[in-house]
């Protein structure tokens, strides 16, 4: 008998489904949980009141970024909330035996950079962490997705979760990409077709050979926004780039057990014929640099293109008003020429080395315009190091940048990087809900070129013009 052709979704999930209900979820096993300070400690407040222990604290990590400070992070934190919350996150990783990179450890860093960088993150893996951007470690074929406080002290008591299983999507884009176009451009424009709902219940499968062109740091922005069109997680084949990402780091197998695990890496591909609920298809030579208008990421458009009528997207007109009296833009508006104010560069999205060397290729021999003023934040101290010792930091200062410290910071402006009410900011994070970089504030999503464009013009302005 003939064995169904399985797509890799299946293979991940069907490897480490411990017990299937019917008609209800499937009990998974979990092989790495990261953990932060925001949606940890009431799940360990939990785990004590009811006398459990952690089942495998070397299947934890624990690091500090959600409202961590970017600058001065050697002096004590002065948020009373932020404080506590980081001392809960050490205090309860030290009584666990979890391993845990608070601020000031050379390791320290948002999670879903740390978590790649040191080899923790494999294929064919299942990842979770409270925090919806876990989806960016299915870049390397896991099936990763962010979960709840409650199911933190699940993962943590039991190394299992539950989890209904998603229908499963794959979209494919191929084709070559034009001068200027980066993973985020491609990713953006995917959700202004699909919606911010377009992939609900659904996990995503990229393929096509723009996804195989990309590097893995290309492969983990594009999974990280898959959570912006609704999708559960996103991930994407692992191959030889994948292979060379993770050979030599720290907690990647080595010697024997680095040829064992790559023999089985080899087999995560979705066979021919593999059964998907939904699939779309692209051409990357229709995509330009991408820009967001409105307040949600589907609210995208080409930088050249004017912003669409209600109609002309399919939405309803008492919310698309509302969403562009937010931004004070109008239909047919062009967005080049707007001016901005802010400037951020960062986040678990766009907040590693290829990033910055992208902002830098652009604003190197040139000025930061007077009126803007730029967040430049490293996801990681390892990315931070690489930026002074491959020079990006003397072009930064050069230019009248500065340089700050790790942290998710303006991204979700838990800390003190907030954008004030009314100011516009092109950021190449992933969410521009309405108050998310800080009541008020007004977000245009955006790939490292165009945002590096306006820091230096002062507005909105399509990077292809300075490159």
């Amino acid at each position: 008998m003939s064995k169904t052709p399985a797509a890799l979704f299946d293979k991940v999930w069907d490897s480490h489904v411990v017990k299937h209900i019917d008609d209800g979820p499937d009990v998974l096993f979990i092989d790495r949980h990261f953990i932060h300070e925001v949606t940890s400690p009431v799940a360990f407040l939990g785990l004590e009141s009811r006398g459990l222990k952690v089942m495998f604290p070397e299947k934890t990590f624990a690091t500090a970024d959600h409202n961590t400070p970017t600058i001065n992070q050697h002096l004590p934190v002065q948020d009373p909330l932020s404080a506590n919350q980081l001392k809960a996150l050490e205090n309860n990783s030290a009584k666990y035996g979890i391993s845990h990179w608070g601020l000031g450890n050379p390791k320290n860093g948002i999670v879903h950079v740390v978590g790649p960088e040191n080899g923790i993150t494999l294929p064919g893996m299942t990842i979770v962490c409270g925090d919806s951007h876990t989806s960016t470690h299915g870049a390397f074929g896991a099936i990763a997705f962010g979960i709840g406080t409650s199911e933190v002290e699940m993962v943590l008591s039991s190394q299992c979760i539950m989890q209904p299983r998603p229908k499963k999507m794959r979209i494919k884009v191929n084709g070559k990409l034009g001068k200027g176009i980066v993973p985020k451009d491609v990713v953006l424009y995917i959700i202004s077709k699909l919606t911010a709902a377009g992939a609900t219940g659904y996990f995503v499968e990229f393929a096509g050979d723009v996804f195989e062109n990309m590097t893995m740091e290309g492969r983990m922005t594009v999974c990280n926004m898959s959570i912006e069109m609704g999708a559960r997680g996103g991930m994407i084949a692992p191959d030889e780039t994948t292979f060379n990402y993770i050979k030599g780091r720290e907690k990647a197998p080595k010697g024997e057990a680095w040829d064992k695990a790559l023999a089985y890496w080899k087999t995560l591909k979705t066979e021919e014929g593999a059964y998907f609920d939904k699939e779309y298809d692209f051409n990357g030579a229709d995509i330009e640099p991408m820009i967001t208008y409105g307040t949600n990421p589907g609210m995208g458009i080409g930088i050249t293109k004017h912003i669409p009528t209600a109609e002309q997207i399919g939405s309803s007109k008492a919310s698309y008003d509302k969403s562009l009296a937010y931004m004070d833009f109008h239909e047919d508006d062009t967005m080049i020429g707007k001016k901005i104010d802010y400037v951020f560069i960062g986040s678990c999205t766009n907040g590693r080395i290829e990033d910055f060397r992208a902002f830098a290729s652009v604003i190197k021999g040139r000025k930061k315009a007077d009126h803007v003023t730029a967040w430049i934040v490293p996801g990681s101290h390892i990315v931070e190091q690489q930026i002074k010792d491959e020079g990006i930091l003397d072009i930064l200062l050069a230019a009248g940048f500065q340089l700050r410290q790790p942290g998710c910071s303006a991204c979700l402006a838990m800390n003190d990087d907030k954008i004030p009410a009314g100011k516009y900011a092109v950021s190449t994070s992933n969410r521009n809900f309405e108050g998310r970089q800080g009541p008020g504030a007004r977000t245009l999503l955006a790939s490292p070129l165009v945002a590096a464009a306006a820091a230096v013009t002062g507005f909105v302005t399509d990077p292809r013009e300075l490159i």
